[in-house]
């Protein structure tokens, strides 16, 4: 991925230059007793040929490697060594062991000098008293050798045009990943220079290259100078953007996405930005969003002579111009997926979706699920995003619900706008609900509402999927206050807060907390979608899904308020495995004095899967006596 760079390490002595030299070779290349042990394994056959037609199967000596040394070093011995790449091999006898123990400190040397140790004490011998061979290996690293000074010489970089702006060095040298006082690693070093030519390449100067690199050791002091000279090439800019691979869906599906502009600066994050929205649409298997540098490199040859292409070219008056090339593999157009499943929530599960990428233009997205206590059938449209990042569907559905002794049919009619991404996401939903609600010993009630409900998340985690660290918000706010196709007018406000919070190498804590309230004059014509319950795997637990709120006869039913929290302590005693202690408490009621809290508590384990964490939790209700089993993948929002 980065150009090859000269690499010169020098030292003010004959032995220190001795020492360079040893670490600027593999270590497959430092073994010499390697080397005659091969010689000697290829000679042998042609001095047995002619005097036996059968040779008896060779067998090799059997020995062990013992190491002593200090921390990783150990490792990186056992790993690296002839001594321990050469164990069982049955053309070694026990003069070849011999010269291999006799080489192990020099070749020792060189690995620890990866390292940072330039003046390590090593000792090797070979104990043969008992009936199986041992090679000791015994280190002393010393005192390592650390940065002493850094020179960070920057070519080039200069603003091209007006709207220009100076590029920051000051902050490119603060980000420098070796700095001064810091054990001087050839990984760390190697690292050092990648990611320092990785964050000039990922902004305005993607052709970038380093042009020299030298580390001055003196192991005698401890110190080591390092000089990097990195030449920012020409500054870059986007240019038209190119599409290839489309063949049966429109061109404004790629294009409506596109918030790159002509004559912005090279960024390589709005490049994966890009990338990433595409791939979220659903229209594509694959998709590769790059600069498309051919065009500037071919200007730069076809205006060189022969005689010049060796000779470093002078600064460019203008940026070099690279289009934004889109290339995709389409989805076919139509999916079908059938899945079964389980939910301690909702029970045994069967579902079925079908998906159609091109319906008169439009995506649609269907599916049918039957549950034991839920069913549902819905069908959505999703128009192509807009120029301006819009997402905009309709859809309809139908959903029967069957809880505790409260059964509603609710059909509904919605048309949604979404807009923003993963890190903060709104919506805004206008719908049309019709309901009907069945309660043994109540009369049968029907309701309908139109309410406008808006919507909003921010999401600030280290992982979207795996989160241990930050913080998820929802706070949704609407209501139904026109007297058009609405039996009774009301507000609703609800919000979610999930927060992660490491304690330490091997455990988090997280604190979830969830709170709703709804106003209206009269509770019965309000659809039962937007009441509140709680109780289940994502709320409080050691209670059945939705199992608190308002009792109505022998139902329970929800209610105008609602309030929950819950505190989780997570263990993860051998990664991905972790177990779990919580604490849930929470009620939903008609009234804010009504609610009294009902707690839940107990044990779970975890695993973090690929998809997501897994949850297997065993908790206690405090109200009911009695134990209960949940289960969930991930978090709901």
């Amino acid at each position: 991925m980065f150009p090859a760079t000269p690499d010169k390490t020098t030292a003010r002595t004959p032995r220190q230059r001795r020492i360079l030299a040893q670490i600027a070779v593999t270590v497959c290349l430092a073994a010499p007793p390697a080397l005659a042990l091969a010689q000697e394994t290829e000679a042998a056959p042609e001095q047995t040929s002619q005097q036996a037609v059968q040779p008896a199967p060779a067998r090799g000596i059997d020995y062990s490697v013992k190491v002593d040394a200090p921390g990783p070093l150990d490792d990186l011995l056992e790993e690296n060594l002839d001594l321990v790449r050469w164990q069982g091999n049955p053309r070694l006898d026990l003069d070849q062991l011999q010269r291999l123990v006799k080489a192990a400190p020099e070749q020792a040397k060189t690995l620890i000098a990866t390292e940072g140790y330039y003046s390590p004490k090593v000792s090797a011998g070979l104990d043969t008293s008992g009936s199986k061979p041992v090679a000791r290996i015994t280190v002393d690293p010393g005192e390592p050798v650390l940065v002493g000074d850094v020179e960070l010489v920057l070519k080039g970089f200069e603003p091209v045009g007006a709207d220009s702006k100076p590029y920051d060095a000051n902050d490119l040298r603060q980000r420098w990943g070796l700095p001064v006082g810091q054990r001087f690693r050839q990984a760390d070093w190697e690292g050092a220079k990648r990611n320092l030519l990785r964050q000039v390449m990922m902004a305005r100067y993607p052709r970038a290259q380093l042009v020299e690199s030298s580390a001055i050791v003196d192991p005698d002091v401890r110190r080591a100078l390092l000089k990097v000279v990195l030449d920012s090439g020409p500054e870059a800019r986007f240019g038209e953007l190119r599409i290839e691979g489309l063949k049966r869906y429109s061109r404004t599906i790629v294009s409506n996405l596109n918030r790159i502009r002509p004559g912005q600066e090279y960024n390589e994050a709005a490049l994966q930005a890009y990338q990433a929205r595409l791939q979220d649409t659903g229209y594509f298997s694959t998709v590769e969003v790059s600069a498309d540098m051919s065009a500037a490199l071919s200007e730069d040859i076809d205006a060189m002579t022969d005689d010049q292409k060796d000779i470093p070219r002078p600064p460019v008056a203008n940026p070099a111009i690279l289009p934004v090339l889109v290339r995709v593999t389409e989805n076919k157009q139509k999916n079908v997926d059938v899945g079964l499943g389980y939910s301690t929530n909702t029970g045994a599960r069967a579902q079925l979706n079908y998906d159609d990428l091109d319906v008169f233009g439009l995506r649609m997205k269907s599916n049918l699920i039957m549950e034991q206590k839920r069913q549902t059938a819905r069908a959505d449209f999703y128009f192509p995003t807009t120029v301006k990042g819009y997402n905009d569907s309709f859809g309809a559905g139908f959903e029967r619900n069957d809880l505790r002794g409260e059964v509603t049919n609710v059909a509904t009619v919605a048309g949604r706008r979404a807009w923003g991404g993963p890190l903060l996401e709104r919506s805004l939903t206008l719908e049309y609900l019709s309901e009907r609600r069945m309660v043994e010993g109540v009369e049968t009630r029907r309701s309908q509402s139109v309410p406008l409900t808006f919507s909003w998340t921010k999401r600030a985690l280290d992982n979207l999927v795996l989160p241990t660290r930050g913080y998820v918000l929802n706070a949704q706010f609407g209501g139904a206050v026109l007297p058009v196709l609405t039996d009774e007018r009301f507000l609703r406000a609800s919000t979610r807060f999930v927060n992660y919070r490491p304690l330490g190498a091997s455990s988090n804590l997280i604190v979830r907390g969830e709170a709703g309230v709804l106003a209206s004059r009269d509770k019965a014509g309000v659809p039962s979608t937007f009441l509140f319950r709680a109780g289940g795997d994502q709320s409080v637990r050691g209670y059945g899904y939705q199992q608190l709120g308002v009792r109505e006869g022998d139902a329970i039913v929800g209610g105008r308020y609602l309030l929950t929290g819950s505190v989780e302590y997570q263990y993860w005693f051998k990664p991905p495995w972790g177990v779990a202690f919580f604490y849930d408490a929470g009620n939903a009621a008609d009234k804010f004095k009504d609610l009294k809290p009902e707690s839940g508590y107990g044990l779970g384990a975890r695993w973090r899967s690929p998809v997501g964490p897994i949850n297997v939790d065993l908790a206690y209700g405090q109200a009911l006596k009695k134990a209960r089993l949940h289960f969930s993948l991930g978090f709901t929002f």
